[in-house]
């Protein structure tokens, strides 16, 4: 049976994609096809060049990010996401043609305003179009169109794998922790940008076979990068906490 696994945005939170496809493979799932958007694109993209969750994990705890980042002098976000390209380039190759799983990376037009979905050519600058966070990142050109974060219009894009996946299971990173304070700047640009994704999963999440969204993630927010580790375990031991589930799947569906 072919399964598709769909990955939302989610900043920091995207380090439990990591540990839940971990716990996936130890329970006998074999992906077969990935969709992912933001933190979820990137994960999607190691994952499908054949990295193994624990070594990507590992990747980007060693790698001082900052290095790879620079303000922008445009106005149109606070940082520029080219120089990230070094750091891809490194570990994934130049196409998704390349690559040893299908992949389809979600991003959004942002000057009209659409969900627009790449899966073939150049792979890595579609992965950095979906990272860029409006405000935070300045738009990203691709062939001379604007595109940004693709979760700001489809924040768990099942839509690709439909009619190719006969079992679809969904990773969404995002919940909403309705008790936080927001004290800052930055809580409510965060929060504002939570809202909108949570509406636009609704309709999406019914499409999915199996929904897993670990329910303490909502302790994070997209910036907890120093917590990587920590974060990757929740999605680790949320996933190996329904084995049986699991397992119950892949009986009855002969994954």
């Amino acid at each position: 049976m072919n399964v598709g696994l769909v990955l939302s945005g989610g900043g920091a939170r995207g380090f439990a994609h990591l540990g839940v496809i971990k716990g996936l493979q130890e329970n006998g799932f074999k992906i077969q096809a990935i969709s992912g958007v933001s933190a979820g694109a990137v994960a999607g993209a190691l994952i499908a060049a054949g990295y193994k969750p624990d070594k990507i994990l590992e990747i980007f705890i060693s790698t001082k990010l900052y290095r790879f980042l620079r303000p922008s002098i445009k106005l149109m976000g606070l940082l520029k996401m080219e120089r990230v390209e070094k750091l891809y380039d490194l570990y994934l190759p130049d196409s998704f043609e390349k690559l040893q799983i299908p992949l389809t990376v979600c991003t959004a037009d942002i000057q009209n305003g659409k969900t627009v979905f790449f899966d073939k050519g150049p792979l890595i600058k579609p992965i950095m179009a979906s990272c860029c966070i409006p405000i935070v990142f300045e738009p990203l050109q691709i062939n001379g169109k604007m595109y940004i974060d693709g979760g700001i219009l489809n924040n768990l894009p099942v839509e690709p794998l439909l009619g190719k996946c006969d079992f679809i299971i969904g990773v969404h990173t995002n919940p909403i922790n309705l008790q936080m304070q927001l004290t800052s700047m930055r809580a409510v640009m965060e929060r504002s940008l939570l809202l909108a994704i949570q509406s636009n999963i609704k309709e999406r999440i019914g499409k999915c076979n199996l929904l897993i969204e670990p329910p303490t993630l909502n302790r994070f927010t997209t910036f907890d990068s120093k917590k990587a580790r920590e974060i990757f375990e929740i999605g680790y031991a949320f996933t190996m906490g329904i084995t049986d589930h699991l397992l119950e799947i892949r009986e009855k569906n002969l994954i």
